[in-house]
């Protein structure tokens, strides 16, 4: 086996997830991380598949390695996620120098498969089915996270939805909960490592359980029971939908103190022929009145979505419907993305114009300045509060900055306190908001709240 790795990611926080459990698998396996391509004996890519520049970057990717490899030629190179489940025998005809090729459902097999490469030569396995070998991920080697107070916590694989323009059933399967049990054991031995803060991962997680109990989800219950893990601080989750965002998780998003007042409630759409052509279940006036029940019953929500511009068939009058909701939403910040047409998709196969990309970056930018305009007096209001932050350490841009998270998920920069004391990294600490911009807030230190519980451990480039 070779002893140094470098993994690069792309795609989701899911991928990210996965990726720091592959990194765990590899040094429970007795190999080193490493943030030196030039150093690594294994490359490791795990991809994403839901949009076409995905594809892009990773077989751009792969044939610049080409060289390296035959310049070294004992490099292991190993492709897993999404893209590897959907192209399978694909990625090694158009990257012959690849070895092994894994899926979504068998990761854990990623170091057997490397070994066996090594002797057997290269090696595609991808299964269709989750690995019913697997272990659980509470009695797996531990993910190596690149942040030692924060995890993400996997709840749910795959997704029941059709969604006309999404992959993600294809290359994820259908929806399959871990038990409730398992996951709450998992958030308690993080806790007992350091950890404060978890982000509960699924595809949608608000029918999380319904494949356990085959009624009514289990997702508020959770959020109660992972929310009562003593040393957990903050608790936070992705993604829910919005056809299944009920009352009985409102209601425990508001009474589980926890829970941070953050929800990403994609929109996609504002226009109903639009949403029905997607497939997604409800209307733009549905979606704006859960959006209003839940934001009553949390105050101080904020809230994020997805807009994709450019759907097949969209006219200028079903984009400005989108554009009169977003206003009415009041988002405190948005992704926005372009359409990008899957093989096995039912929007691929839509016998309908699509939209010309010249019309696509107008409407890009109508976008932009309606959601800047949102964020920005979403961040204005805050100015003068004295908000609650998670420290980060120092900002990537300005390292003489610090960087922390509030519990609404805004991005607050500032600097030491009068004193120069500079809180280290996992630490609580109370700041006063002094300004703000349309993606993050300008603050001063008031106090450290607590020190970081985090015990040291290597990090690792998940790129």
């Amino acid at each position: 086996m070779p002893s140094k790795f470098a993994i690069f990611t792309y795609g989701c926080q899911m991928n990210e997830h996965d990726s720091e459990r592959l990194a765990g698998l590899l040094v429970a396996d007795g190999m080193e991380p490493t943030q030196d391509l030039d150093a690594a004996d294994l490359v490791v890519f795990n991809t994403c598949c839901i949009r076409e520049n995905a594809d892009n970057r990773l077989y751009g990717q792969l044939g610049r390695l080409k060289e390296l490899a035959d310049q070294k030629p004992e490099l292991k190179i190993a492709v897993g996620g999404c893209l590897a489940q959907k192209d399978r025998e694909l990625i090694r005809q158009r990257a012959p120098h690849v070895d092994v090729v894994f899926g979504t459902h068998n990761l854990t097999r990623a170091p057997e498969l490397l070994r066996r490469s090594a002797i057997e030569g290269p090696i595609t396995e991808v299964l269709d089915a989750p690995d019913p070998d697997a272990p659980p991920a509470h009695l797996s080697p531990p993910p190596l996270r690149e942040l030692p107070y924060a995890a993400w916590i996997t709840i749910q694989t795959g997704c029941d939805n059709s969604c006309a323009f999404c992959i993600v059933p294809s290359v994820r399967g259908g929806e399959v909960s871990r038990p409730p049990g398992d996951i709450v054991a998992e958030v308690e031995a993080l806790a007992a490592r350091g950890v404060v803060e978890v982000t509960l991962l699924g595809q949608n997680v608000n029918s999380y359980g319904r494949d356990i109990t085959h009624r009514a989800p289990l997702f508020a219950d959770l959020l109660r029971s992972v929310g009562s893990v003593d040393g957990i601080d903050r608790v936070r989750f992705t993604s829910p939908h919005p056809k299944d965002l009920r009352p009985e998780t409102m209601t425990a998003m508001a009474e589980t103190p926890a829970v941070c007042e953050q929800l990403h409630l994609p929109l996609q759409s504002g226009s109903n022929r639009v949403l029905s052509a997607m497939r997604r279940g409800y209307t733009a006036e549905r979606y704006l009145e859960r959006l209003g029940a839940v934001r009553a019953a949390v105050p101080d929500l904020a809230v994020s979505t997805d807009i994709i511009v450019g759907f097949p068939g969209e006219t200028d009058d079903e984009f400005a419907e989108t554009l009169d909701v977003v206003a009415e939403a009041r988002y405190d910040s948005a992704y926005t993305f372009i359409f990008s047409p899957r093989q096995g998709t039912r929007a691929a196969l839509m016998d309908t114009d699509f939209v010309p990309d010249t019309v696509i970056a107008e409407r890009f930018e109508r976008l932009r300045v309606v959601v800047e305009r949102s964020a920005l007096s979403r961040y204005e209001a805050r100015v003068g509060r004295t908000e609650r932050v998670l420290v980060e350490g120092p900002s990537r841009k300005d390292p003489a900055v610090l960087a922390g998270r509030t519990r609404q998920g805004k991005l607050a920069h500032f600097g030491p306190g009068p004193d120069g004391v500079v809180p280290a990294m996992g630490s609580l600490a109370d700041v006063v908001i002094t300004g703000a911009a349309p993606h993050h807030l300008r603050a001063e230190l008031v106090e450290i709240v607590s020190g970081p519980r985090h015990h040291a451990r290597i990090p690792v480039s998940i790129r």
